[in-house]
């Protein structure tokens, strides 16, 4: 068996969605720092994660791709104090997110050591799209590149196929 997700001849392109599903498992391992994550809506979700001890110069939010990735990084401030105990969790951390095609930020903000993140996912338009079918030939590859075949554009100079020409026999009498 192989490792494949998408192995059925019917799902054409997918590849990318193997790739993100991977990514998503290696990242999801390590559970520093806490997170929600919550819908709010029917098109809208909030990430909500416990930074305590991060002010809003030590996180950085990035979206890359299809990824939202947040790190935090604290300056070390621990020059001249000394810790009897110290439990509170001063360490860098990168929490990546993968989304889904469409997904928007809608913003970010910093509470009582929370950063909450805002996400949406705008209502997809319904596409339809018109294939045209030729007759008695194989259509040309086409490069990745579509075009409206309503409007003009460049023709193919395609031969043409040869007519078939009667042949008469002639009486030599």
């Amino acid at each position: 068996m192989s490792g494949r997700l998408f192995t059925s001849p019917m799902f054409l392109g997918f590849d990318h969605l193997e790739q993100m599903l991977e990514r998503a498992s290696k990242t999801a391992s390590d559970g520093y720092p806490p997170y929600n994550i919550e819908q709010i809506s029917q098109t809208a979700l909030r990430i909500t994660l416990a930074v305590a001890g991060f002010v809003m110069d030590d996180l950085q939010i990035t979206q890359e791709d299809n990824q939202l990735v947040i790190r935090g990084r604290q300056t070390d401030d621990s020059q001249g104090r000394i810790f009897l105990h110290r439990g509170i969790a001063a360490r860098q951390f990168q929490k990546a997110f993968v989304l889904a095609e469409g997904i928007e930020v809608g913003g970010a903000w910093l509470d009582n050591g929370l950063l909450h993140i805002d996400l949406h996912r705008p209502e997809p338009e319904v596409r339809v799209k018109r294939i045209e079918i030729s007759r008695g030939r194989e259509p040309q590859p086409s490069n990745h590149t579509t075009r409206d075949l309503s409007q003009p554009g460049p023709t193919l100079d395609v031969p043409r196929p040869r007519r078939a020409r009667t042949v008469r026999e002639i009486d030599e009498e």
